[in-house]
């Protein structure tokens, strides 16, 4: 199933978001790239906001957000409510993220992780469907 993905990161992501890109493109999704364009120094919160706020509105069905560590930019993410920010080292990490917290965007530390492990996650991630049945009241008390 094509689903429109946010795909957002700073420069010290920037590489590695082009090989997410072209991961998802290859999978069929289209792909809302809200930058960075380059390698130029940017503020990673800037694009952390940019992939929630579409994802929270409705442009994307999902996310992945992408910086150095991957911490930075999935803590501005999850600012936003009805955000679900998960960050993922591995496809269990991504495989639980979905199964147990439902989580709408992934974020990778491009310093952390490989373009292979990085391909395997999304993958992973959105093949993934959210379990319900003991998670609901879980995923609830996180807010909307």
């Amino acid at each position: 199933m094509s689903e429109t993905i946010a795909l957002a990161s700073d420069h010290a992501g920037f590489a590695l978001k082009e090989v997410v890109k072209a991961e998802l493109l290859s999978l069929g999704h289209r792909v809302l790239d809200l930058g960075t364009d380059g390698p130029a120094s940017v503020d990673y919160p800037d694009f952390g906001k940019a992939a929630a706020e579409a994802v929270a509105g409705g442009k994307a069905s999902r996310g992945v957000i992408v910086c150095g560590t991957g911490i930075g930019i999935s803590i501005a993410a999850n600012r936003h409510p009805g955000v679900r920010a998960a960050l993922c080292h591995d496809a269990t990490s991504a495989r639980l993220s979905r199964e147990h917290n439902d989580a709408n965007i992934l974020a990778l530390g491009a310093r952390l992780i490989g373009d292979e492990v990085a391909k395997e996650c999304v993958r992973v991630f959105l093949s993934t469907a959210f379990a319900g049945g003991r998670h609901v009241p879980r995923v609830a008390k996180l807010g909307g």
